[in-house]
């Protein structure tokens, strides 16, 4: 019978431990802080190129969203312009942005790597099959994050700047839009959809740890479709278009979800039968 473990690991105190995961910590740390700093001196192609671009009716979700909007015989979702500006009331406000903005930049880029940490501190207590998967969980963590992340950005970021920043409650009211409020909007939606495009990573291992099971899933199917309407409201404008186009890909996240957790159990199954 062949050994479940690679090679016997130490027994380790919980100290030990703590120990051990202060490095992986202080190592991920040290790498979104080198990507920070790269992104810290790119300001002028991050912030022009990158971080303002939703605001520019030319971007490209606006452009495909015309398009689209044209081939039912409309324009209603062709913009000319977004009608609002960017101001900055503090002192240490622009410097405070540049520095959050990096810091968020290099975690996106440094991801992988994390991922790779997480997967070397939780590996001891793995199969040794489950351990040469190490390339395969790293390669498709950091894809869904990314994919994400790409979302959060095309898609529901031009959303809510188009909504928001159009909508008045009176023409006695200038659309001056402080930087921060922006930045947080921006980082926020990007940020939460490359998180909740691990759906099916944190569903594996929830359902590894017998904690979650398929059935379990389908029987909370139409809950979880309640709270994926709701994040979508939270996280986009308040319309039912963007909250469909939101709700929609999450939905099928939570599809795959439950196929994901019915694989791992039945693999799970077989080696219960096959150990016993």
């Amino acid at each position: 019978m062949t050994k479940k473990i690679a090679k016997p690991e130490k027994d380790m105190s919980f100290l030990d431990h703590v120990e051990e995961l202060r490095w992986h910590l202080v190592r991920s740390s040290a790498a979104i802080f080198f990507f920070g700093i790269i992104a810290f001196l790119m300001k002028d192609f991050i912030f022009n190129k990158v971080i303002f671009a939703p605001k520019d009716p030319n971007f490209i979700t606006y452009r495909v969203f015309c398009r689209a909007s044209r081939f039912f015989g409309t324009d209603g979702l062709c913009i000319d312009e977004l009608p609002f500006t960017f101001q900055s009331l503090e002192m240490g406000e622009q410097f405070s942005v540049h520095i959050w903005i990096s810091i968020t930049i290099g975690f996106i880029i440094a991801f992988p790597f994390i991922i790779w940490e997480f997967w070397k501190f939780i590996s001891p207590g793995l199969y040794e099959k489950e351990r040469k998967g190490a390339v395969a969980f790293i390669i498709i963590s950091s894809f869904l994050f990314f994919v994400g992340v790409l979302f959060g950005y095309y898609v529901i970021t031009p959303l809510s700047v188009n909504f928001l920043g159009s909508y008045s409650v009176s023409d006695l009211v200038e659309r001056n839009i402080q930087i921060g409020s922006y930045i947080s909007l921006l980082k926020s939606s990007v940020l939460a959809s490359g998180l909740i495009f691990e759906l099916p990573i944190i569903m594996y291992f929830l359902t590894k740890m017998g904690l979650i099971t398929p059935d379990f899933l389908r029987q909370y199917r139409k809950h979880a479709l309640v709270v994926v309407l709701i994040l979508s409201a939270v996280i986009t404008p308040p319309d039912i278009v963007s909250q469909v186009i939101v709700a929609v890909p999450i939905l099928v996240l939570y599809e795959v979800s439950i196929f994901i957790s019915k694989v791992v159990l039945k693999n799970e199954r077989k080696k219960a039968i096959k150990n016993a």
